[in-house]
């Protein structure tokens, strides 16, 4: 088992960024159920995701979501959120929900309409030059619903041809970071259905383009943790996305699912560098990663809660994976490679197994003790008085929610 010091010492640096749309009210495609105390503005987002870093110590950023978070002034924004002890991160755009976007956005058969795609891409930079922000996180619902609806190859071209535009466009210290997504709402072509795909036009485009992965974007049975080794061999893994699924979408808390799952990603990730590389996230105590491992790996939630109370949900999220994470700097990499390469299939099992049966909850604990923090986050933010607060002060208005 490796040194706890030099595990805490990971641990302490680790970044987990939270996302401004997780605080509104939000749902299924069924019912949204509203919730108190939800904010009204991207202002109050801030301040909600400002308590989970408060309570956790390890989540200084928050993602936004245009047009969802739109605001007059961006640098104003940004400083608002330095105030309360947190910034802007990642930049999300939203070319899915217009009426011009039915037969999709960039991949559009329609030159006009993927002019005013394109163009809400580049006012996202914009947005990143204002703020300060590192990440474009790209994601389109663009595909085909029936067979011969449009041609398959001309959207990929149309798709490669806007990539190519926003690239250009990038500054020097910027990167996009493009997502995939199995299927919906195209139910019969997705254009960027797998990672393969993502990875292949990132690839053409040069080192600030990067793959995201969505953890509850893959069909039933993928084997995530492979995609996330290989993309890391390459130097294309930029991110994640992280939630759970049960069936066809990914909007609950991460490791609800599977988390034996997520310490398997969490140990690829550890294993090919990319938790060393993550911006403050020092050296960890496995072996150096390989020089074509991806730099600025970013851990990142993307969850729509509907039934769980928001700030609680994200505080959670953020303790599932830095639980996973422990379990991960925790796997004898020296025993575990022995085994490995004898051959001893059970033993070299038995190590990974060991590692995740740990119970890291008390190193945790211990470990915000040591950061002067309450050991236990949720407990902490339940006996804060903020959503109480925040119940009564957000009576009137309108709450924030899916378009909002």
């Amino acid at each position: 088992m490796n040194n706890t010091s030099a595990v805490k010492d990971a641990l302490r640096r680790q970044q987990i960024e939270t996302p401004s749309w997780a605080y509104g009210n939000s749902g299924t495609r069924f019912k949204v159920f509203a919730q108190q105390g939800v904010p009204r503005t991207p202002w109050e987002k801030i301040d909600d995701a400002a308590q989970v870093h408060r309570f956790t110590g390890v989540a200084p950023s928050v993602a936004v979501h245009i047009p969802w978070d739109r605001v007059d002034d961006y640098a104003a924004l940004a400083a608002h959120a330095e105030k309360r002890g947190v910034r802007i991160g990642a930049v999300n755009t939203n070319v899915f929900q217009d009426d011009d976007y039915m037969l999709g956005s960039v991949t559009n058969p329609d030159p006009a309409v993927r002019r005013k795609a394109l163009d809400q891409l580049l006012e996202a930079v914009d947005i990143m030059d204002a703020t300060g922000s590192r990440d474009l996180k790209l994601w389109f619902s663009d595909g085909t619903n029936y067979p011969g609806q449009d041609d398959i190859r001309d959207r990929q071209d149309r798709m490669a041809e806007a990539l190519a535009a926003v690239y250009d466009r990038l500054g020097d210290d910027q990167r996009f970071l493009l997502e995939y997504k199995l299927f919906e709402p195209a139910f019969y072509t997705t254009d960027l259905p797998d990672w393969g795909t993502s990875y292949a036009h990132c690839l053409k485009l040069g080192p600030k383009a990067q793959v995201v992965v969505d953890t509850g974007h893959h069909a039933p049975g993928t084997n995530i943790e492979f995609i996330v080794a290989f993309l890391l061999r390459e130097g294309k893994l930029g991110g994640f996305d992280f939630n759970s699924r049960f069936y066809a979408d990914d909007d609950l808390m991460v490791g609800a699912a599977d988390p034996f799952q997520l310490f398997r990603i969490m140990y690829e990730v550890v294993r090919g560098g990319g938790y060393d590389a993550y911006p403050g996230g020092g050296t960890t105590p496995h072996a150096p990663r390989q020089e074509s491992g991806g730099a600025g790996v970013a851990f990142m939630l993307d969850q729509c809660h509907n039934i769980e109370p928001k700030i609680q949900g994200q505080i959670r999220s953020v303790m599932n994976v830095q639980e996973a994470t422990a379990k991960a700097l925790l796997v004898d990499a020296d025993a575990l490679r022995s085994a490995q390469r004898s051959g001893d299939v059970l033993e070299a099992n038995a190590v990974f197994m060991d590692a995740y049966n740990t119970d890291v909850r008390p190193l945790l604990a211990e470990l915000r003790e040591e950061m002067g923090l309450h050991p236990d986050p949720v407990a902490a933010y339940k006996a804060s008085g903020y959503f109480e607060r925040i119940a009564e002060e957000r009576k009137d208005g309108q709450a924030a929610g899916w378009g909002a």
